[in-house]
């Protein structure tokens, strides 16, 4: 049987997701709503366009960066 659940360690902390997540999902599940928002999955950028199609993994190391484009 397959885990229901994966952990993840998003902004350094561990959290439980649903298996098959992904990073849209993430996304929605924390509420961010950065349009600037860069994702990093295992110190890797991630193209906005594969957040739909970038299934999480037991054990990813998922950063979420917020650039501030003040001045």
């Amino acid at each position: 049987m397959a885990a229901q659940y994966i952990e993840i360690i998003f902004n350094g902390v561990k959290e439980k997701v649903p298996a098959g997540a992904t990073i849209a999902e993430l996304i929605i599940k924390i509420g961010e709503q950065d349009k600037h928002l860069i994702v990093e999955r295992n110190n890797t950028f991630i193209h906005p366009h594969a957040y739909p199609v970038t299934t999480l993994d037991e054990g990813d190391k998922i950063e979420f960066i917020n650039p501030d484009f003040g001045g």
